[in-house]
């Protein structure tokens, strides 16, 4: 994000700012590292906060499906002043976001781009009782291994990625979830399943292993120490044979 004038009103001199993310693509459970540069304007004022915050595109919070004006947040960092920025000044803060293992996704399989799927860092500057949010700083969330493993069982036994979606609460089957939100992988099923209809998969992941849910079906507990791509594959498909196949 190039420098930016925040907070018009305090008139041409206004303080500027640029957050710099330390990667473009994270997967859950790391750290995202973030350098906010403000430079100040015509006048010394006071910053009251300087906040960034990971968001998400929400299905129950927009207004359209494509929405994008009103995202949810997934974790913040906030640098509390009052700290006085000079006329002038370069000043630098690093930040760094501690990324859910819950965290929605965003790609998946090697960089397959998860239609409806959004995350951003955005950077809330407070000066003088007056806020700006500024723009939106989308970033990557690829799958972790053990949920690549999974999708790739769904792709090698013809499963067709729709899309995902974020939703707000906790679905039937994940009451291990720790966030209070998830993301549902919309996919279609394969023929030979007898059903012309979608499946919507639930991932609640953990460091060592994580549940997943198949519309009501779950948890089914996956543990990335016994990751084994035709096993998992297999299973899967026992699973949805004997759950779905009409």
């Amino acid at each position: 994000m190039a420098f930016r004038k925040f907070l018009s009103s305090l008139g041409i001199n206004a303080p500027e700012v640029e957050t710099v993310l330390g990667s473009s693509a994270v997967r859950p459970g790391d750290v995202l590292e973030a350098t906010v540069q403000l430079r100040g304007g015509g006048a010394d004022v006071e910053v009251e906060r300087l906040r960034l915050d990971v968001v998400t595109r929400a299905e129950d919070r927009e207004e359209t499906e494509t929405g994008w004006a009103n995202p949810m947040t997934i974790v913040s960092a906030v640098v509390d002043g009052p700290l006085t920025l000079h006329a002038g000044e370069n000043r630098t803060e690093r930040i760094a976001l501690q990324l859910p293992w819950e965290m929605p996704l965003t790609h998946v399989l090697g960089g397959r781009r998860l239609r409806g799927a959004r995350v951003a860092v955005r950077t809330e500057l407070a000066i003088d009782n007056s806020v700006d949010r500024g723009d939106f700083d989308e970033f990557e969330v690829h799958a972790l291994p053990a949920q690549d493993a999974i999708l790739k069982a769904y792709a090698d036994l013809g499963f067709r990625f729709d899309e995902a979606e974020v939703k707000l609460g906790t679905p039937t089957g994940a009451h291990n979830s720790k966030v209070g939100y998830w993301q549902e992988i919309e996919t279609w099923f394969p023929p030979e399943y007898g059903r012309g209809d979608q499946l919507e998969s639930v991932f609640v992941a953990r460091a060592d292993s994580l549940d997943l849910v198949t519309g009501q079906s779950g948890p089914h507990l996956f543990t990335y120490a016994e990751q084994d791509q035709d096993a998992w594959t297999k299973r899967i498909d026992e699973h949805m044979r004997k759950t779905f196949m009409r």
